[in-house]
């Protein structure tokens, strides 16, 4: 714990990492807000995964484009801009009665403008510390950034149901313009200026590293979606039981955080935190007890931080300073499109077999989330005694000669 203490005494590490952690509670809260609200207005998952699709749609598109505006106007004006939009879009679909498919179009709206905070604070951490803090920083960003995956839906579930499925929704827009102002204010903004990227959109995913943290954040966080669907449709959206039972998820998901974060990272870390989550994760789907599902779901918790902080300092010891913000926002997509596809999937499955089918698909996407860094090994840089730090940016250096 020493070595997370001296990194929040560090010079503005705490800060920004508080507004960083508020203006991003809306991307935890959102996908099940839309699921809730949606069911509720138009009694059905299905629509509600409709809608969920066609946010993911917008996120996978503005990902990598927002993170690359980040280097030619700034990361200020690109955050500004987009926090606005999206604002507004979310409290559309929140107070406006809509049909699907208009509700769809404003949804995709909403996932155009999401705004870039992931890849700019993930820029902006390798310039705040020294090369031996960088990975217990990345280690302590996740196990905050549970509080966003995996208590953020705590907070939607107990607004929605004790309130209504609009104030769901409508918390989740006080974060993202309280949060996002605060971020915005921060002198590291300010500091840091991302350097514009040569190379054409989407080479960064070239890097093995870079698409191997995508891929796998993708399938981690769609489990997670699946799992909050499934404990919600288990209890139902008049008592306590789905927000207990998230919550001791999201404790698992912090202990282990802390526990195993400062661990160095070998060849096999990815995969074997991975089988954690999947252990859990399958065996809490034999039964719906809400002890049983404490548990196990405490159980597969445990691997989420420790596997999150493991994807970020691959892809930064991989990429050169100038790409890491695109870097990011792919790795951000992923997981984005996995929340919102793993509610979509589980969604369905709900309507078709009960919340038994939410679980099955959170083990199946927790057991592919497994195998692709067994499979892909070969891939994953070990970082054991090295730098996990962005690659410098080298330049020309123009002499005069006589």
């Amino acid at each position: 714990m020493s070595t997370y203490s001296s990194l929040l005494k560090t010079r503005g590490v705490g800060r920004i990492m508080a507004a960083q952690l508020v203006a991003r509670f809306p991307f935890g809260m959102l996908s099940l807000a839309f699921l809730l609200h949606i069911e509720h207005v138009h009694n059905s998952y299905g629509s509600a995964g409709l809608v969920l699709a066609a946010l993911s749609i917008g996120q996978a598109i503005a990902g990598p484009l927002t993170s690359r505006l980040m280097g030619r106007w700034g990361m200020r004006p690109v955050i500004s801009g987009t926090i606005a939009v999206c604002a507004v879009a979310i409290t559309s679909i929140a107070l406006i009665p809509m049909t699907i498919p208009v509700t769809m179009v404003v949804a995709l709206v909403a996932g155009l403008t999401m705004p870039p905070i992931q890849p700019a604070v993930r820029t902006i951490y390798p310039k705040m510390v020294n090369s031996r803090q960088l990975t217990p920083l990345f280690s302590l960003d996740a196990s905050a950034q549970e509080i966003i995956w995996v208590v953020g839906p705590v907070i939607t579930t107990f607004a929605a149901t004790q309130i209504s499925t609009v104030a769901g929704i409508l918390l989740a827009v006080a974060f993202l313009v309280g949060g996002g102002a605060w971020f915005l204010a921060s002198p590291e903004l300010g500091r840091v200026r991302i350097p514009r990227s040569r190379r054409r959109i989407g080479a960064v995913l070239a890097k093995p590293s870079v698409l191997l943290a995508t891929v796998v954040g993708f399938l981690l966080v769609a489990a997670c979606a699946s799992i909050e669907a499934g404990v919600v449709s288990t209890f139902g959206h008049d008592g306590p039981q789905a927000g207990i039972v998230l919550a001791v998820f999201a404790i698992g998901s912090l202990v282990g955080g802390l526990a195993l974060g400062h661990v160095p990272i070998g060849p096999w870390a990815l995969a074997r935190r991975m089988f954690i989550v999947f252990a859990g994760t399958a065996v809490a789907a034999f039964s719906l007890n809400i002890w049983w599902l404490s548990i196990f779901l405490f159980l597969a918790g445990v691997g989420i931080a420790p596997a999150l902080a493991v994807m970020f300092s691959i892809v930064s010891s991989s990429v050169r300073f100038s790409e890491t913000a695109e870097a990011y926002g792919w790795v951000g997509t992923g997981q984005l499109i996995g929340a919102a596809l793993g509610s979509a999937v589980a969604g369905f499955l709900i309507d078709s077999q009960g919340p038994t089918g939410a679980f099955i698909a959170a083990a199946a996407l927790a057991l592919a989330g497994f195998a692709v860094p067994l499979l892909g090994k070969r891939w994953h840089p070990d970082l054991r005694g090295k730098d996990a730090s962005p690659i410098p940016d080298t330049e020309p250096i123009e002499t005069v000669t006589s």
